[in-house]
């Protein structure tokens, strides 16, 4: 599910991301001298947060009041707010390119004695560039849109690149070319600025992967987060998210935006009048149907039933409130359109319960009764991919024979994207929340044995509910409910199996569940955004390098003792780890996958790569291991490795900043089953040890998954729509 807000005045109040403070330190005195104000940085983007210091002439705190003493930013948008600690948050939007904010702090003691700092308030984007990924066919087009958090000012520099670092390609032209950009600005609403985008008559030949050009924004200096990655194919398709968002005319086919009605925050006026402050809204995953025929619309209970604070009965919109202005149906100018009705949903509060999904009865020619999807049909006339139904039934079950196979999915919000399965047996911490801006905490779920889906680019919030599908068949595997990145081109999208779904929810219903739609398998569309296998090792530091090679010359000796140069093993060398990147690692080489090489050798991981003596002799061995795109091992290794997932999850899942235990392979020594662990980006487990229960370990720092807010959201974010007028709203 995906949430945006609606409300200028609620910014400053809920979005907040922390801006990292520099090593300079900026300072001012009082007029007396008795105490000084400092700070790391005197710059900060929209809804960013600058640390400010009172400090007496002895380097003690001094105790002091805070206040905003002027702005230059418009008086209705404020210049933002400091607190008793001088925690000072700008402004979730700007009347100019840059603002000016001056804050004062007196003396507690003495409050003639005054000293001030003025900080430089940027506009920042309030989103990722809409659509997040576009496939194109050469010569095609696509528009792209840019928000920033600036009313009635600002413009976006656009350009074109070749790689996600987003710097400007010295061969742009083979990339395609951009129009002229324009903007829309009003007092009422940020500014949006749009560019539209062609794709080059043949494809790139030279960007990473094959065909993968980025659209980049940056106002300011500031870039987005992440670009618009456009994959130009020659597969003659064309596919983009905004068909997933837009209104449907007649039966609505699924994998489209859609959410219940009620799934809105409102805020109360000093009047106590309510007013919409936010909105959500996710995917409509697939149509399932009871032993009686009945169809129902599936999607995650955090979509249809608001995290169980939704009611049997209540509507179900199509699109999502938040492709409808955020306008629910009881509203004057409501663009919504009723599908169905919240019927049952499997409670989250429930320690019982394993899975996120709900029912929505549909009604009767309101949906699509052959459960047709979006982007899972064949190419039309213009390459656009049509709808296509998945294959009936209870769906596919994992296992050692198909663990390599690509999956992909229809969604509100990326659209139709491929992947591959890279963890299973995984226990997973999920936080929901009671409100769209994940302010008010319900509760936090643990989830056993999900499905982990690798890649960035696979999902983002608001294609909660999507039904993900064996690509080569179009059988169900799981339904995605939750996803997190580490802001890098790294991420992972959590998925319930199919099979637990279908059966938790006929538990509810009382009667068996299938997906509906074809007995005839085929294949679906394989459109990967991110990169299949890592196109290089990470980066080491050049010490941890050294000390690597030390220990890879001495530990040659040590596999000498296993048969050095005899029973497979061909030599040593300092290497990157993948398992555990940032680490260095002994690159083992060895002539068949099968050679025993220890996990570690003198503290450090050994890598294991395959090759021949002579390429080692001439130096021109890989520097990293051969890895394949999904899973690739034996049923008796991938359950012994679940055996060991089981007995080291619950203690592991003890440390607050482990929030994930799974299944996976390693990619230090490919032929070998591995425990994957994550670990919170923000936070240091209190040990990160190179095996667990006779495993290779890997870890993968990220962001706690979300499921309203975008996996781009490190913080508190800005708002995700336009700066409008508060709406009041008539709440039964």
């Amino acid at each position: 599910m995906v949430r945006i807000f609606t409300s200028r005045w609620l910014l400053a109040l809920l979005c907040a991301a922390v801006a990292g403070c520099g090593s300079i330190n900026y300072a001012a005195q009082a007029g007396d001298g008795s105490f000084a104000l400092n700070a790391g940085s005197l710059t900060v983007g929209t809804n960013g947060q600058i640390a400010l210091h009172a400090v007496l002439a002895s380097d003690d705190a001094a105790a002091v009041t805070w206040r905003i003493a002027s702005g230059t930013n418009a008086v209705s948008l404020g210049q933002g707010h400091v607190d008793a600690d001088g925690i000072y948050t700008a402004p979730g939007s700007l009347s100019a390119d840059s603002i000016a904010v001056r804050v004062e702090a007196a003396l507690a003691s003495n409050p003639q004695s005054t000293a001030s700092l003025t900080i430089t308030v940027h506009p920042g984007f309030v989103q990722p560039l809409l659509p997040q990924n576009v496939a194109l066919t050469p010569g095609a087009t696509a528009d792209v849109t840019a928000q920033i958090a600036e009313v009635d000012a600002g413009n976006v520099k656009w350009w074109l690149a070749s790689s996600p670092t987003g710097e400007e390609s010295a061969a742009a032209g083979a990339l395609g070319s951009l129009s002229s950009s324009e903007c829309q600005r009003s007092s009422d609403h940020y500014t949006t600025c749009t560019v539209t985008y062609s794709a080059p008559g043949t494809i790139p030949p030279s960007v990473v992967p094959a065909g993968a050009v980025y659209v980049v924004a940056a106002v300011n200096g500031t870039r987005v987060t992440s670009p618009l990655r456009v994959l130009v194919n020659g597969q003659g398709i064309v596919s983009n998210p905004v068909t997933n968002q837009a209104i449907q005319t007649g039966a609505a086919v699924l994998g489209a935006s859609g959410g219940n009605d009620g799934d809105f925050d409102t805020y109360a006026g000093r009047n106590g009048e309510s007013f919409v402050a936010d909105c959500c809204g996710g995917t409509l995953g697939a149509l399932v149907e009871d032993e009686q025929k009945n169809q129902y619309i599936l999607s995650n209970n955090h979509v249809l039933a608001e995290s169980d604070q939704g009611h049997v009965g209540d509507t179900i919109d199509q699109p999502g409130l938040i492709d409808g202005a955020c306008t629910p149906l009881s509203q004057p100018g409501s663009t919504l359109k009723p599908v169905g009705t919240l019927e049952y949903f499997v409670p989250l509060e429930s320690r019982q319960t394993n899975v996120d999904a709900a029912l929505a009865l549909a009604t009767p020619g309101a949906v699509d009764s052959s459960g047709a999807i979006l982007g899972l049909g064949t190419p039309g006339r213009d390459g656009t991919l049509g709808a296509g139904a998945p294959m009936a039934g209870r769906g596919e079950v994992l296992n050692a024979s198909n663990l390599g196979m690509n999956v992909v999915k229809s969604g509100r919000t990326t659209g139709l994207t491929c992947s591959n399965v890279d963890a299973v047996a995984l226990t997973v911490k999920v936080n929901y929340y009671k409100d769209c801006a994940e302010t008010q905490p319900y509760t936090t779920k643990t989830f056993e044995n999900q499905i982990g889906i690798g890649g960035t680019h696979f999902t983002d919030s608001g294609d909660s509910g999507a039904l993900v599908l064996d690509a080569n068949n179009a059988q169900a595997v799981g339904l995605y409910f939750a996803g997190g990145t580490d802001g890098d081109g790294n991420g992972l999208s959590v998925v319930n199996p199919i099979g637990d779904v279908l059966r938790e929810l006929g538990t509810e219903t009382g009667s068996s569940l299938s997906v509906v739609g074809t007995n005839t398998p085929h294949s679906v569309a394989c459109l990967r955004y991110d990169p299949a296998v890592p196109e290089s090792a990470p980066y080491v530091g050049p010490a941890a390098l050294v000390r690597a090679q030390t220990i890879a010359e001495r530990g040659a000796d040590t596999l000498r003792g296993t048969g050095l140069g005899g029973a497979g093993i061909l030599g040593t060398a300092a290497g990157r780890s993948l398992d555990s990147p940032g680490d260095a690692a002994v690159t083992v080489y060895v002539d068949h996958a099968a050679a025993s090489v220890p996990a570690t050798i003198g503290g450090l991981r050994t890598q294991v790569v395959v090759t021949d003596a002579g390429s080692v002799a001439r130096g021109t061995a890989p520097a990293m291991p051969a890895l394949e795109a999904g899973i690739h091992l034996s049923s008796a290794a991938l359950a012994g490795a679940t055996v060991a997932e089981r007995s080291v999850a619950p203690e592991l899942m003890t440390d607050p900043a482990i929030f994930g235990v799974g299944v996976t392979q390693s990619r230090d020594n490919p032929a070998e089953p591995a425990l994957l662990v994550l670990v919170d980006i923000g936070r240091s487990p209190a040990a990160m040890p190179a095996t667990l229960g006779g495993l290779r370990v890997v870890y993968m720092r990220m962001h706690r998954f979300h499921t309203t807010l975008s996996k781009y959201s490190t913080g508190r974010p800005a708002s995700a729509c336009e700066v409008q007028g508060l709406r009041k709203i008539s709440q039964p």
